[in-house]
């Protein structure tokens, strides 16, 4: 087998080429597009490099197949709650069957990140923010939501015969978009939908700035801290929103105020891979066009949740309920309908949001993926991410 350092634009497509060809044959696979690939080894385009590096292999048969590849990366920013030694990273990680292809693409994250003073990775997870390419699918082989990672099931035993334990599992949640939702929701709805003080807004496009400051508020109260998540500026959330502006529906995100301060708040935006799955990981002005053509006749009938978040002080008092009931008035609405809706993974160390998931209502499982760590000293004491209180 060869091991090529990727170093220049050839070697680049070929990285992308080899999830092409182990995935030729699935119908489940849906290509990423290429720009969103490129992008995170792109320093002009990744902030993570501000913080750290990154380097990337392809591996190819002895008749020069391409049968894997891998990336490793060191980034000062990336540390877990409990963490008490440096951790490295490593994703994007394709392999055929076989563990000697598999070891050999391990074994060399590994020489590279001990080279560069880290004691465990982490993988397969991102260099960078942790709502893109990050975990292994182990339930739920299904068609994978924007920049969510899928695999082969035999990834799981390719990982773990290395060497490889659970460091916390990612619980995606599902539910039929279309069901009624329990009683006991809408009667914690109504009890705030009685209050003079509360009130509930969908975002307009037009307002991005306002409705930005209102996220951020939110998300620093709500999430910050948490997982390793990190606060996030005004600005931050305004350039996240202005991106997002050309596929946001305005009747899927939606903000609830208490005398006019928010205090939770419900972002989703349309499966995008619904659109994407016919792009075969092309998106030039052709692709363009035909994905403007897609969202107006043809639109996407799974929405996929991002962050659903409810300040601390009013944790526990109907605002999640509030917040499900008005969203589900929008996306039952006949003209317009959605009929599948997905969650975006909560770690199982965060009992209190998988809680408020499994309280949605009719809520499935729909898939679990999974934030691998290996630790290089195999004598010492192997601990899960601990759960948060």
């Amino acid at each position: 087998m060869q091991l090529i350092q990727v170093n220049d634009q050839a070697l680049a497509n070929q990285f992308l080429q080899v999830a092409v060809d182990l995935y030729k044959n699935d119908p489940q696979w849906i290509r990423p597009l290429d720009k969103d690939i490129n992008e995170v080894f792109d320093e002009s385009k990744n902030k993570a490099f501000r913080f750290g590096e990154i380097i990337r292999w392809v591996l190819k048969s002895s008749d020069g197949k391409l049968i894997g590849r891998i990336a490793a990366f060191i980034n000062k920013k990336y540390k877990n709650k409990g963490d008490d030694v440096p951790v490295g990273g490593m994703g994007f990680f394709e392999c055929i069957n076989d563990q000697q292809a598999a070891n050999l693409l391990f074994d060399t994250a590994k020489k590279w990140l001990q080279q560069k003073g880290m004691e465990a990775m982490d993988g397969p997870i991102n260099f960078g923010e942790r709502d893109k390419w990050w975990g292994l699918l182990n339930h739920g082989f299904t068609e994978p939501l924007y920049c969510m990672n899928y695999n082969p099931s035999y990834y799981v035993s390719l990982f773990e015969q290395y060497g490889f334990q659970v460091f916390f599992n990612q619980i995606c949640f599902g539910i039929d978009a279309q069901k009624p939702i329990e009683k006991k929701i809408f009667e914690r709805h109504a009890a705030l939908a009685a209050d003079p003080d509360f009130q509930g807004k969908l975002i307009d496009k037009k307002q991005l700035d306002k409705f930005a400051a209102d996220f951020t508020t939110v998300y620093n109260k709500a999430w910050a801290g948490h997982g390793g998540l990190k606060q996030m500026s005004v600005e931050q959330v305004k350039l996240m929103f202005n991106k997002m502006k050309r596929v946001i529906d305005e009747r899927i995100i939606y903000f609830a105020y208490y005398k006019n301060e928010p205090v939770g708040m419900f972002l989703n935006l349309p499966d995008l891979n619904q659109y994407f799955k016919h792009m075969n990981g092309k998106f030039g002005l052709l692709q363009q066009l035909y994905f403007l053509y897609l969202q107006k006749m043809k639109p996407s009938k799974k929405f996929v949740g991002l962050v659903f978040g409810v300040v601390p002080e009013w944790q526990g008092k109907g605002v999640d309920a509030f917040l499900i009931v008005e969203c589900q008035r929008q996306v039952q609405s006949p003209s317009k309908p959605y009929l599948a809706y997905e969650m975006q993974w909560i770690g199982d160390f965060n009992p209190k949001m998988i809680n408020v998931a499994e309280n949605f209502g009719d809520t499935f499982r729909s898939r679990n993926l999974v934030t691998y760590r290996y630790l290089f000293d195999r004598n010492k004491e192997f601990k899960r991410h601990p759960i948060l209180a």
